[in-house]
Parts: structure tokens; C-alpha cells; sequence
């Protein structure tokens, strides 16, 4: 949910600190701060609430520096208070930071062993107390930074500057987008190209690993092994919004890639730590507790992780539930029962179908007198669906721009999960044990994604063996078979290849029928309980002359061979690995569209939202 600015100039630059946290205001957030370096002194100044009551109290101080950096949190360790607000201080240095340091526990233990004194309960603090302790041995702000970055473990972005250094600002890009400004006697740092477009339209795209040394007149980057690299500065157009391609060619790529930024943001609203927020979906309780049973109604890829829910409401906390398509529930008049949570799922929250079955259920229950609730799991917060429900969820997965719907899928996943683990702990049926250990890994996946996302060119290759294709088959079996139907629905969407997604166990009724040489077979392998079983559905298809395309889990111990391609997937929990598998389906496609010359972002005869029947 965090918002980085930061920059150095030669001029005052409190007010661009300040202008660029209101142009990151839509991500939502519950705190901010700044800290402004001015005549070798840290200057900061940190309030709960809206960026307004930062500035009103900037204004009141009079702070000013020509070196800074500004942030806006939304707590996800240590509750909203001004402590634990950014930027964190430890002697002169001072840091922001976006994302998750998901080792900070350890480091922190150490850290106090060695005399250092905490006065927030985030994991940001860490970062601030391990470079002043790396400056005792290193000359350099630079290089103590350098030397701190392989200490931390998960995705995030940092701003760091320092008192004894006034003319230097240090930027690392580990999982977590950040961009550097480039102007005139001056640079910036942002989290989005959005909050500097006021001051310049030329961009420094940061890479995975990147440490940028930044100052008035230079910015330098270096790589993990400390080696100075080049990264090109691009143009905008100075009237460009949020909703650009930047450095992508197309959205959806754009949007591919922001995938562990957009699941870091929807799952920072519900977590603290590693426990549920208290306020958590809190004035949903009551209702939670009645709930018997579930009922998903949605669309397309919102009707694939409904899908996937299922298995999680089921085998996690034992609760069952229905998924169904909106536009077939709202037609053949469901029977209503008493203590039904009816849960609608849309990018949009104005889609026709799911808003239409929404409605005629509350319309029938009200006229019945039974007591039902609903909940909205959806990406604008503004839309229909979210007014019409009793509770809602948002996915914070920013605006979506391509058709073909992918982080508001991954972000519908996360919240899902996040809403099942409050179920189950209002209801009492689910350990306290499980419950830390599902936050956990989810803390744990943007970083998973990232791992992931490197794949990006292996994928590639694979990709130009389907150009001239003209069908194909994914296979999954348990919570991964909604995968299958996922990735399938994205080949075709954006191809026009005709894809179908099967259980893997089905191959026997019917599909096996269709393997031949020239069709190749898509296969999501993770490691779980159904894998044995998975590989004798790959010997069904080899044997039939089909050729393999396996996305395996790196421990499966699936291994490439004649007409068998492997992409090696990051392992993760089986519970969360749909999150994990929709990343190379969604890559796959995309580049095959690409080869194949189609309208990536605006396929034919589709549209974003289906607002109509």
C-alpha cells in the first residue's frame, strides 16, 4: 500500500516531496511522513492520517532541505501510529521503505544484541539500524548500502539518505517498482512515474537487483555484484497518467509485472505481522459467524478463482461452498438458504450478469424473510457491486487497462485467501498454528511472484513453438485445475488459438482423444499430494505422441527430455501455488499473441468490463 518520493536538488524541495505523496494518494494508506536533510541534520516530521496533515504540519515546522525523502504506509507491522511511520531513523540516517523485509525478526534480535534500541515495531527500522552499523566499517554511504541490501530477505524498495551526506540519495529496486526522475541539476525517486510527472517526463526504469547512486548531477547504477550498469533514460509525455504503458510494449505486460506490487498491496490491508489486522473486516463478523454456507457467483476469470476458493473454503476450514456462473445462477432460480453468504466477484464491480444474480437474490430472500448476507470481492472501490453488497473486499490491484485480466486475478486470490483466514478464525475452525503459517507464505509470495516473473524469457523461447498452432490442451489437477481453465481462457483471449482446460484425471473421458503430434499439451506441476498421479497423465500423453510443456515445481523432480519442455517454477505452499502457476500461463499467452501479431491489450470482439448482457 506504501508510496516512496524522494529526491536532490537545488532548491527546496519539501513541496515536491509533498505533491508527489498526493499523486500516490490512490493507493490507500493510513500514515505519512518525510524527512528533509538541512545543514547535516535529519529533519522530519510524521503524522497518522491523510498527506493534508503532513503538510499542514510542514508548514507549521517550516522544515526545508534540498536532499529528501517522503513516504505514505499502510500498516502491515506495527499498528497506524506516528512511530511507526516513515521515514525510520537510526542516528543519521534516515529510510523509507515499501514491501516486506521478511527476515526482519532475526535482524532485529541481532541488532539489539549489538546495543540497538527500537522505537517502532516495523520491520523498516532494521534497514535504518543496519546501515549505520555497516558505516562503522565501510567509507562510503554507497557501499554500506551495498553491503546491507544481501542481508534482507523478501521484495521492497528503498529510499535512503544520510546527514553527514547531503548531496547523495541511494535507491534500491529489490521486488518492489521504484523509478528515478532525471532533471536538470536535480533527480528524483518515485514508486510510481505518476508522482514526478510535475516536475519531469524523463525516466530511469530500475531492474530487479538495482542500487542507484543518486545526486544533482549524476545518477549511477550498479548491479548485485557491485558493478556499474547503464540503464537508458526514457520520455514521456509530460500529460501521460498512471494508466501508461511506461517502459512496457504493451499493458498487459505492464501489468504482469506488477503482479507482487499488486499482491503486496492487497494483502498489506490485512495483515500485521504475522496475524490478522484487528480491524480486519471487523464489522463483517457477526454476519461470519452465521454463515452455514457459500455461494460464489461470478464471470470469466473471476469465475476461475471462485473456483479455487472453493477448495480453499472446503479444505481449510471446512465450510461448504458453490461457485456458479452469474449468468446461468440468475436464470434458473436458485434455491435461497437461510445463512447463505453469497460472495460476487468482479475487476469491475459492474458486471451485468454477477450484479443481476446479486440483486434478484436479495430481492428473493427479503421477500422470503430469510436472512442472508453478501460480500463484494472487487478492484474500484467506487463501483456498484461494493455499494450493493453488506461487506466488501477490495483486490488494490490498480487500474487494469488490458482486456485480458491477470493481476486482478492473482490480487482476487489473495484476497480470497485473506478472507478465508478471517472465516475460520471468527468461527473458530482453523489452528492458530495454520493460521500463522498461511501468513506467512503470504507474506512470503510477492517475492515468489518476483522469482517467477524471472522466467520471463525461458517462456519466450517455448512460446515460438505454438505460433502456427491451432489448438491446445492445459492440464491441472485439485486447486491447479482452475489454472488449466485460466490458461486456456488467456490463449485463446488474446491468440485466438482454440485451448481447452481439463482436470488431468479426465484425460481418460474424452481428451486423450485429441492428442496427436501436432498438439501440444500444457501441464502446471506443482509439488503437492496429486503430483505421482500428475506424472502417469503426462506418460498418458507422451505415449500418445502429445508434446509437453511442464511447468514444474523446481523439486518435482520433473526433468526436460525428448518432446518434454520444462520451465522450473519457485516452490511455495500448495495452498497458495494457483497464485504462483497463473504467471506462466499468463506469460506464455502473451507472448504467443505478440509472435502471432494479434491486439494484445484490446483482443476482437472483447471488452473489459462487461457491463451489459
Amino acid at each position: 500500500m506504501c508510496g516512496i518520493v524522494g529526491g536532490v536538488a537545488e532548491r527546496n524541495i519539501s513541496d515536491i516531496l509533498i505533491e508527489g505523496l498526493k499523486r500516490l494518494e490512490y493507493r490507500g494508506y493510513d500514515s505519512a511522513g518525510l524527512a528533509l536533510i538541512n545543514q547535516q541534520h535529519v529533519l522530519r516530521e510524521r503524522r497518522v492520517g491523510k498527506v493534508v496533515n503532513l503538510e499542514d504540519a510542514v508548514k507549521t515546522s517550516q522544515i526545508t532541505g534540498t536532499l529528501g525523502i517522503a513516504h505514505t504506509r499502510w500498516a502491515t507491522h506495527g499498528k497506524p501510529t506516528e512511530d511507526n511511520a516513515h521515514p525510520h531513523l537510526s542516528d543519521r540516517v534516515a529510510v523509507v521503505h515499501n514491501g516486506i523485509i521478511e527476515n526482519f525478526e532475526e535482524l532485529k534480535n541481532t541488532l539489539i544484541q549489538q546495543g540497538y534500541v527500537f522505537s517502532s515495531q516495523t520491520d523498516t527500522e532494521v534497514v535504518a539500524h543496519l546501515v549505520t552499523e555497516a558505516l562503522k566499517t565501510h567509507a562510503t554511504l554507497l557501499s554500506a548500502v551495498q553491503s546491507v541490501v544481501p542481508k534482507l530477505k523478501g521484495a521492497f524498495a528503498l529510499g535512503i539518505v544520510h546527514a553527514d551526506y547531503p548531496d547523495e540519495l541511494i535507491a534500491v529496486r529489490e521486488g518492489s517498482p521504484l523509478v528515478v526522475g532525471v532533471g536538470i541539476g536535480e533527480h528524483f525517486i518515485g514508486s510510481d512515474q505518476l508522482a514526478l510527472l510535475p516536475i519531469t517526463n524523463r525516466f530511469i526504469y530500475l531492474e530487479e537487483g538495482d542500487i542507484a547512486y543518486i545526486t544533482r548531477q549524476d545518477v549511477r547504477i550498479f548491479a548485485h555484484n557491485e558493478h556499474e550498469i547503464e540503464r537508458p533514460t526514457k520520455e514521456l509525455d509530460a500529460t501521460v497518467s498512471h494508466a501508461s504503458k511506461g517502459e512496457y510494449k504493451h499493458f498487459m505486460l505492464k501489468e504482469i509485472f506488477e503482479q507482487p506490487e499488486a499482491l503486496q498491496q492487497t494483502i498489506s490491508q490485512a495483515l500485521n505481522g504475522n496475524a490478522l489486522r484487528e480491524d480486519f473486516l471487523q464489522h463483517a463478523e457477526l454476519d461470519f459467524k452465521q454463515v452455514k454456507q457459500v455461494q460464489i457467483i461470478a464471470c470469466g476469470t473471476s469465475y476461475h478463482s471462485g473456483l479455487i476458493a472453493k477448495y480453499w473454503f472446503e479444505q481449510l476450514i471446512d465450510l461448504p461452498c458453490q461457485v456458479e456462473i452469474a449468468s446461468e445462477f440468475r436464470y434458473r432460480s436458485p434455491v435461497i438458504v437461510e445463512h447463505t453468504l453469497y460472495v460476487c466477484i468482479s475487476q469491475s464491480g459492474e458486471t451485468a450478469d454477477t450484479l443481476a444474480a446479486l440483486r434478484d437474490t436479495q430481492k428473493r430472500a427479503k421477500a422470503k424473510g430469510l436472512h442472508i448476507s453478501s460480500m463484494a470481492i472487487c478492484n474500484v472501490a467506487t463501483s456498484s457491486m461494493i455499494r450493493e453488497t453488506d461487506h466488501h473486499l477490495l483486490t488494490l490491484a490498480g487500474p487494469e487497462i488490458g482486456v485480458a485480466s491477470t493481476k486482478a486475478f492473482t490480487t482476487q486470490l489473495a484476497a480470497l485467501m485473506l478472507f478465508i483466514l478471517k472465516i475460520g478464525q471468527v468461527q473458530g475452525k482453523i489452528a492458530e498454528h495454520v493460521l500463522t503459517k498461511m501468513i506467512e507464505d503470504l507474506w512470503h509470495c510477492p517475492k515468489v511472484l518476483l522469482n517467477t516473473l524471472q522466467h520471463n524469457a525461458e517462456i519466450l523461447r517455448l512460446s515460438e513453438l505454438f505460433v502456427e498452432k491451432q489448438h491446445c490442451l492445459f492440464l491441472g489437477r485439485g486447486t491447479n485445475y482452475p489454472i488449466a481453465l485460466e490458461g486456456a481462457l488467456k490463449l485463446k483471449e488474446i491468440s485466438y488459438i482454440h485451448a481447452e482446460g481439463y482436470a488431468a484425471g479426465e484425460l481418460k473421458h474424452g481428451p486423450l482423444a485429441l492428442v496427436d503430434n501436432d498438439m501440444p499439451v500444457v501441464i502446471l506441476a506443482p509439488k503437492d499430494d496429486m503430483l505421482d498421479k500428475l506424472k502417469s497423465n503426462m506418460e498418458e500423453v507422451q505415449a500418445r505422441g502429445g508434446e509437453l510443456f511442464v511447468f514444474a515445481d523446481e523439486h518435482s523432480g520433473i526433468a526436460e527430455k525428448d518432446r518434454q519442455h520444462v520451465v522450473k517454477v519457485p516452490s511455495i505452499s500448495h495452498w497458495l501455488s494457483p497464485i504462483i502457476y497463473s504467471i506462466p500461463v499468463q506469460l506464455l499467452s502473451y507472448h504467443v499473441a505478440v509472435l502471432r501479431g494479434t491486439d494484445v491489450d484490446q483482443p476482437r470482439n472483447l471488452a473489459k468490463s462487461v457491463t451489459v448482457e
